[in-house]
C-alpha cells in the first residue's frame, strides 16, 4: 500500500500511500466533497469521459497554473467531459480561488473528510496527508484511460499529454 521512490519534493523522497492504479483497469469509486460541503463520487459523472486535475494545494503558483490551464481547455472538451480539479483544500478555500480567479469550468473538489479519493487512487502524500500532482482521465466505460503521476511535486504535468489523451 505505501510506495515509495515515485515523487519527491523539491528533492526530497516522499511516501504515497493507497492503491495503485494503472491505465486500463476499471476506475475506482471515492467520495470527495463539494464546495458547498456536498457529497460527490465518481458515479456522478457515469457515462462521460472524466478528466481529474489532481493539486497539493490551490494556494501555491504551479497547482494554479494546473488549475486554470484545465479551465481554459474545458471549454473546447464537450458536454460529454466532465473536468475535476481534488486537493485536499477545504471546500471553503476552493471556493473563494475559484470566485476570485474566475475558475467557471472545472469543478472543483476536497478530498479532506477522509482521504477517499487519494487512497483510493494511490496518490495519497503519507507524509503530508496532500494529494501528489497527478492527472487522471477516466474514459466513458470508466476505465483509467490515462494517468500521469508528477515525479517532483513541484513540476507541472505534461498538459499537452493529458490534453491528447482526453481525445
Amino acid at each position: 500500500m505505501d510506495r515509495t521512490g515515485v515523487i519527491t519534493f523539491q528533492g526530497g523522497g516522499l511516501t504515497l500511500t493507497g492503491n495503485e492504479v494503472k491505465a486500463g483497469a476499471k476506475a475506482p469509486d471515492f467520495t470527495v466533497s463539494d464546495n458547498g460541503l456536498g457529497a460527490v463520487s465518481l458515479k456522478d459523472f457515469a457515462g462521460k469521459t472524466v478528466v481529474i486535475s489532481v493539486t497539493p494545494s490551490l494556494d501555491t503558483p504551479v497547482c494554479d497554473t494546473q488549475l486554470r490551464k484545465f479551465n481554459e481547455s474545458a471549454a473546447a472538451m464537450g458536454t460529454d467531459v466532465a473536468v475535476l480539479n481534488i486537493s485536499m483544500d477545504l471546500p471553503f478555500a476552493n471556493a473563494r480561488f475559484c470566485a476570485v480567479a474566475g475558475i467557471d469550468r472545472v469543478k472543483t473538489l476536497s478530498d479532506y473528510k477522509d482521504a477517499s479519493f487519494g487512497m483510493a487512487y494511490g496518490l495519497l502524500i503519507k507524509e503530508l496527508r496532500l494529494l501528489t500532482r497527478a492527472i487522471v482521465i477516466i474514459d466513458k466505460s470508466g476505465k483509467i484511460k490515462y494517468i500521469e503521476i508528477v515525479p517532483e511535486v513541484t513540476n507541472h504535468p505534461d498538459y499537452d499529454k493529458a490534453i491528447a489523451a482526453i481525445q
